[in-house]
């Protein structure tokens, strides 16, 4: 599967590890940065993430920053996207399970390596269900003001 993989520099270190995680299971990787823990803004990574995965079939995102709110309202801006926060497994599952989620959001200062690897094989093991999750799915598309 491919993911795409981004984040600032206070999510750098646990990136590089979740990356090297993604590549033992066999994923294709597509690190947009950052590279470094240099100061670096949270959205210059979040967009890119997010609009690759609405433009790649299939396609799975991770974003961390350093509590994980700012990449995931950030890659949210995006068509396409559900990007969801989680700190845990049964979230991660559930949130494929249910919500048909497509990025994983995770905060770098709330999780360390061993539960944020739990958390991200949970989500990439997820698969959406639909049934009625998918009409609550549809829903989420409206436009910004739009009404139901």
């Amino acid at each position: 599967m491919k993911v795409f993989v981004g984040g600032d520099h206070a999510g750098f270190p646990l990136k590089q590890e979740m990356v090297e995680v993604l590549k033992e299971l066999g994923h294709e990787v597509e690190d947009v940065g950052v590279h470094s823990t240099e100061s670096a803004d949270y959205p210059d990574f979040a967009h890119p993430v997010a609009a690759q995965v609405a433009a790649t079939e299939g396609a799975l995102g991770l974003l961390i920053c350093g509590s994980g709110q700012g990449v995931c309202m950030t890659a949210n801006k995006h068509p396409g996207v559900r990007a969801a926060l989680c700190h845990e497994p049964w979230s991660a599952a559930m949130t494929r399970a249910h919500n048909d989620a497509n990025v994983l959001c995770m905060g770098a200062r709330v999780v360390g390596g061993g539960l944020a690897r739990a958390t991200l094989e949970a989500f990439l093991a997820g698969r959406f269900e639909g049934g009625r999750h998918a009409r609550r799915v549809g829903k989420i598309e409206l436009p910004e003001g739009g009404a139901a």
